[in-house]
């Protein structure tokens, strides 16, 4: 049986970015992000607020450190890793973070979202704009059948 490890989160930055570089050089970038979310708590439905780390390498990782900053929106597609370590105080520690694949920058540079400016999109999805014989171009919705 195949298993699938994939997350797709949209959200905002909770913090600026941190880029350092591991000994061979090799840029890595940490991000925080917050999802929004809606749950129902007893008869209520709440506002919630979900945090994930997230860690992208190399040139990915360069651009999020020179074009992120807190606030801005992001799409991130990846996988979902498990991290342990010793603290300084002799404890284990333990994390499930995100490895990005792909970091998609949304809304305006001034990191505002409202102006509708990005769409996120997952990796290897719409690869071909151009519609082709097998594939013709989507149908308008009011030509869907039901």
């Amino acid at each position: 049986m195949a298993m699938i490890n994939s997350v797709v989160l949209i959200g905002n930055l909770t913090r600026d970015p941190e880029l350092r570089h591991t000994p061979s050089g090799t840029a890595v970038t940490t991000l925080r992000i917050a999802v929004n979310d809606r749950v129902k708590r007893g008869e209520e439905w709440q506002d919630a607020a979900y945090y994930f780390d997230v860690t992208v390498w190399g040139r990915d990782a360069e651009n999020c450190a020179q074009y992120l900053a807190k606030g801005r929106p992001v799409g991130v597609q990846g996988k979902l890793t498990w991290r342990e370590w010793d603290a300084q105080d002799g404890s284990k520690r333990q994390s499930v973070e995100v490895t990005a694949n792909n970091v998609q920058f949304l809304g305006g540079r001034d990191g505002g979202g409202g102006d509708g400016g990005g769409q996120f999109v997952p990796q290897g999805a719409g690869q071909s704009s151009q519609p082709s014989a097998d594939f013709p171009s989507a149908a308008a919705d009011d030509d869907i059948p039901f």
